[in-house]
């Protein structure tokens, strides 16, 4: 059974960090790309960053030089490590495993707000 469990989210300040993780199970998960999604109210979900497992990262411009992506071989986790957060990055974060087959995690609530 595949498995994506999310956690890590929470309700931060405009300006605070937050650090979301996506445990990934029931996967060769070297053999996936793992990408992170987000998905405001009234919104499509839309890209945030990716991580290939030999290493190349991309992310949206609206992230860039905030969020920072990385990927634990042994753990089977992905982690997005978001900086300067501000009310616009407020929405739901999806762990997203595309490979063989594509996965999805449940999602974890990410809010920023004074």
């Amino acid at each position: 059974q595949v498995q994506l469990v999310e956690s890590g989210g929470g309700l931060v300040q405009p300006g605070g960090s937050l650090t979301l993780s996506c445990a990934a199970s029931g996967i060769a998960f070297g053999l996936y790309a793992m990408s992170w999604y987000r998905q405001s109210t009234g919104k499509q979900r839309e890209f945030v960053a990716t991580i290939l497992s030999h290493g190349f990262i991309n992310y949206a411009d609206s992230v860039k030089g905030r969020f920072t992506i990385s990927r634990d071989t042994a753990k089977n986790t992905v982690n997005l490590q978001m900086n300067s957060l501000n009310p616009e990055d407020t929405a739901v974060y999806y762990c997203k495993a595309a490979g063989p087959r594509v996965y999805w995690g449940q999602g974890t609530q990410v809010t920023v707000s004074s």
